[in-house]
């Protein structure tokens, strides 16, 4: 089928035939361009990709769940303190894993490589199905709620309105990716300064409080700490769950300028800043806020501008709104990488794994992340979607790591431009475990009906990808030759070319 889809790539798409003598005659060394996506992902762009996803609305909203389980000042920035080091153990492992594995899609692509196809599609069907669609639709209502909050300050904003303008911001952002890569990094760029000046303005705050004797909170910062297991785990997750994000950057590893560097340094660079910001702005909460007011906050920052910043409290909707912009942005950057590998590999239709003929985006595949938002952004209780996949995120990145293990056993040899010690590995693996048992036994009902959902996917599996082709139902082809077809035309696309110097070999692994 991918034979003969190229058949017709090289007929609709003129560049994708044999290249003439002017073609191979090209500035980088005689080689003749390929249609692949081009790598424009410096190290300052990977460092915002992380960091302005790491760092969503949770900091400015509601930092109150690590506060609320460790019931004190001190061992709640303890906990904070040591997510970020958990954190640095899995972000260290995805640097190994990314400069071994160079293929864009993180631990889709990750899985794939270690355990198979089966695995690796059921990661892909639950992005497809509910996690990228509705986090995304999260995000873009979050941004829309805090920009028009200023005109409604005494009521609930129209839903309509809400809606509509979470509409438009997803697809500016669409748009805007899928016009130029360096447009959608620019973006990211942009909004993580500004995310980070605000930020900046908290502390700045926190500090001038301290340097003024504001001390109080901090006399007997583990007064009252709690002492059970089960709460401090949940602390613990609560903490975690703001660190989520650290592997963006691995899902566009075949962007990235000079990966085997610029990809593991990014890492090294993102999450310690990230924690620090983490620490210090709880700092500052502390002493602007005494533990009842922050904990009976539904939006941290804004109480804390209300009570600092007087005239100029505006500011914290308004950095709230820009870090939901920024942090969508690069949750559509990360999805849409991530449906176009899996498309690459078989397993979504060949038309997302298109890219276009001169911009060099995969414009089908944003097209289709963007339909999929839109569609969730229709669904009225939309934020409870997300309950029913609290603990997914720590299986498939556990997994990925585990396959870390798995492949330093069965392929020793390997290149691996960045290798830990198995330590690592072994304990993020054991701490992953435990994130994902925490929601099965805390929130029991939902995180059956997401195993559930994901379980969904095995029919698909079976009949559109197990099975050898000629035993598909032949409307699954037809409609799949059909769509590649008229994408090519209508979004002036190509299919991609396989590039030796960075292609894994899968043999057998996609069936």
């Amino acid at each position: 089928m991918r034979q003969k889809l190229g058949v017709t790539s090289q007929t609709i798409c003129p560049s994708s035939q044999a290249p003439s003598e002017e073609d191979l005659k090209a500035q980088n060394g005689g080689k003749g361009q390929k249609m692949q996506m081009k790598r424009e992902i410096s190290l300052i762009n990977g460092i915002c990709l992380i960091v302005g996803n790491m760092i969503g609305s949770g900091i400015f909203v509601s930092p109150k769940g690590v506060l609320m389980y460790s019931n004190s000042y001190g061992l709640s920035l303890l906990i904070w303190a040591l997510g970020g080091i958990f954190s640095v153990f899995g972000a260290l492992c995805y640097a190994e894993l990314g400069t071994t594995i160079m293929k864009s899609g993180a631990s889709y692509a990750y899985i794939l490589e270690s355990f198979g196809g089966f695995l690796a599609f059921i990661r892909l069907w639950t992005s497809i199905l509910l996690i990228e669609p509705a986090s995304q639709a999260v995000i873009s209502l979050t941004f829309a709620n805090y920009l028009v909050e200023a005109f409604y300050p005494t009521c609930q904003p129209p839903y309509d309105a809400v809606r509509l303008i979470a509409a438009a911001c997803l697809c500016i952002l669409i748009f805007i990716n899928c016009a130029c890569v360096k447009w959608g990094t620019l973006v990211q760029n942009v909004f993580t300064y500004a995310k980070l000046m605000a930020l900046f303005l908290i502390i700045t705050v926190g500090i001038f409080k301290i340097s003024s004797g504001g001390t109080k909170s901090f006399q007997n910062p583990f007064e009252g700490s709690s002492t059970e297991p089960g709460t401090i785990a949940l602390a613990l997750y609560s903490a975690l769950f703001s660190y989520s994000g650290w592997d963006t950057l691995n899902f566009v590893t075949e962007e990235i300028q000079n990966p085997e560097r610029n990809l593991p340094l990014a890492i090294a660079i993102s999450i310690p800043i990230v924690t620090i910001i983490y620490l210090l702005t709880n700092v500052a909460y502390y002493v602007v806020m005494d533990m009842p007011s922050l904990l009976a906050s539904d939006a941290v920052a804004v109480t804390f501008g209300n009570a600092v910043l007087g005239p100029f409290s505006w500011i914290i909707p308004v950095a709230v709104a820009m870090s939901c912009y920024g942090g969508l942005n690069a949750s559509i950057i990360a999805a849409s990488r991530l449906f176009f590998v899996g498309a690459r590999e078989g397993h979504l239709p060949d038309s997302l794994s298109l890219i276009h003929l001169e911009r060099y985006t995969p414009i089908p595949a944003l097209l289709f992340n963007g339909l999929m938002s839109l569609i969730f952004l229709c669904v009225e209780d939309v934020f409870q979607l997300i309950n029913y996949f609290s603990f997914s995120y720590w299986l498939y990145v556990g997994l990925s790591v585990a396959g870390l293990i798995y492949l330093r056993f069965t392929q020793p040899d390997r290149h691996r431009p960045v290798k830990l010690t198995l330590f690592f590995p072994f304990i993020y693996c054991l701490c992953s475990l435990f994130l994902v048992i925490v929601p099965l036994y805390g929130d029991t009902i939902n995180s059956l009906i997401g195993i559930a959902i994901a379980l969904s996917g095995i029919p698909v599996y079976y009949v559109a990808i197990y099975l050898p082709e000629e035993r598909r139902p032949k409307f699954i082809r037809r409609l799949n030759a059909f769509t590649t077809k008229y994408i090519q035309m209508l979004c002036y696309c190509c299919l991609t070319e396989s590039d030796p110097d960075t292609e894994t070999i899968l043999v057998g692994k996609t069936q």
